[in-house]
């Protein structure tokens, strides 16, 4: 580290910073709620909100009730208005969106647990695609949890490693974000054994993998098209030697675009080359590193991939029978924009981003879109999922008292003094969706999936 720091930090300060408790940030979900109306919400809790330099919907947050109740279980968070998430992790979607870039295919290369996702979906107002991959199959199941309680309906989901993504999808993508698997070194403040077993040997190791997945996201980018690779870790072996060898493998293919100019203060962290490298001392947050390169011109393409892709088991629903789903659907308050399509597997009811159907068949999904319904004799089973991620329709709302929004997230069945009067009603909490619930006689049917349901001390 010593010899990482540029000359006009201090080594010392550096150590003080990494022995600091990390300064907690959130970021407004801005699909679901503005800035604006999200700090007249939580303006009666008492939270000191420090706004973030590069994220105009990010906050360092501080709270007196932090002990009692974890931020995860406000009723914000399980309403999908807010996501945690440290403050530098929000530099490469900043970056990836700098100049007022706006892509409408966007890969995420390793995107779990999906705080990038999501902060990329709602810079692109869930317009577009993202393909959001993950390498680790226990962390997809997060992945798409995080996605649904956010309200995104523009992703598809893969599980690959991301170095086939050059090979399979060449010059695809009007944006890529790699945010590398690293040696975390940055992230000591908020993980005191990040270092247990870090080695010279392990850097390398994790170097060559960068080096192929950046070579393989580089692939895949379309000329004229934005890279940004993160780490969240601070060696230069990782980090500005990475980028250096993509330059010189493509040297009339790729630029550096500098990031000086992203925000108010950012050439504190500037490197000569026109990188962020975030030492934790700079700004008070984790270390964190990221470059921003413009791909010049086309590249020869890589062999294709040797794997079958198989069949896309899905078909388009058009004509009378999407009319008939939309119909039933907009019964219950359900409505969704062109930007999405209805697609179907047996019983199963799809909205898929419009720009999926460009890559069906060249790549396997784990999942699309959001699922809308399941289909039976006597009619629809909307699901949860479509629920909290379509716009409310105001007409179909039945707002719950704070006591009652408690117990529709215990998952257990409620008894208002006026049920509503309707048969099935969007419930929502503060004027936001938290499912969809049948009345039956004077009880309100919880529909709550149990996987996600809560115990404990909920909300302020």
């Amino acid at each position: 580290m010593r010899e990482a720091l540029p000359p006009h930090l201090s080594f010392d300060e550096f150590v003080a910073a990494c022995q600091r408790p990390l300064r907690r940030s959130i970021r407004v979900n801005t699909l679901k709620i503005t800035t604006a109306d999200f700090l007249k919400l939580v303006a009666p809790y008492g939270w000191r909100l420090t706004p973030i330099p590069w994220c105009e919907e990010g906050f360092w947050i501080e709270r007196d009730d932090d002990e009692l109740l974890p931020l995860g279980s406000t009723a914000e968070h399980l309403s999908g208005l807010f996501y945690i998430q440290e403050a530098s992790s929000m530099l490469p979607v900043s970056a990836l969106f700098a100049d007022d870039t706006r892509p409408r295919l966007v890969m995420d290369v390793a995107a779990a647990p999906g705080s990038k996702t999501t902060q990329i979906a709602a810079r692109m107002g869930n317009a577009g695609l993202i393909l959001a991959n993950e390498f680790s199959a226990s962390r997809v199941k997060v992945l798409h949890a995080n996605i649904s309680r956010c309200g995104v309906s523009n992703v598809a989901l893969t599980h690959f490693d991301g170095r086939v993504f050059g090979p399979a999808l060449p010059e695809t993508f009007d944006a890529i974000l790699l945010d590398a698997p690293c040696s975390g070194e940055g992230v000591v403040r908020k993980d005191p054994d990040a270092l247990k077993n870090w080695s010279p040997e392990s850097n390398h190791e994790i170097a060559l993998t960068q080096q192929a997945l950046m070579e393989s996201a580089f692939h895949a980018l379309r000329p004229g098209g934005t890279l940004v690779y993160s780490t969240c870790t601070l060696n230069r072996e990782e980090n500005e030697a990475i980028v250096a060898q993509l330059l010189e493998a493509f040297p009339q293919a790729v630029e550096v675009v500098s990031l000086g100019g992203l925000f108010n203060g950012a050439d504190a962290a500037l490197t000569p080359e026109g990188f962020l490298h975030v030492f934790p001392q700079i700004y008070d947050c984790e270390g964190f590193f990221v470059a921003r390169l413009r791909k010049t011109a086309s590249v020869p393409a890589l062999p294709a991939p040797g794997y079958k892709v198989g069949k896309f088991p899905f078909t388009p629903v058009k004509g009378r029978d999407a009319a008939a789903i939309t119909q039933a659907a907009a019964a219950v308050g359900l409505e969704w924009s062109d930007e999405l399509q209805l697609w179907q597997r047996d019983k199963e009811i799809w909205l898929f981003p419009e720009a999926a159907g460009a890559l069906a068949g060249k790549v396997r999904f784990s999942r699309i879109g959001i699922r809308l319904a399941e289909s039976f004799n006597k009619g629809y089973r909307w699901q949860h999922e479509a629920v909290v991620a379509l716009p409310l329709n105001p007409r179909f709302a039945f707002e719950l008292s704070k006591a009652e929004a408690e117990e529709w997230y215990r998952g257990r069945d409620l008894w208002p003094d006026e049920p509503p009067v309707r048969d099935e009603v969007i419930v929502t909490f503060q004027g936001y969706p938290l499912g969809l619930a049948k009345k039956v006689g004077s009880r309100i049917k919880n529909s709550y999936p149990r996987e996600l349901v809560r115990d404990g001390k909920l909300f302020n």
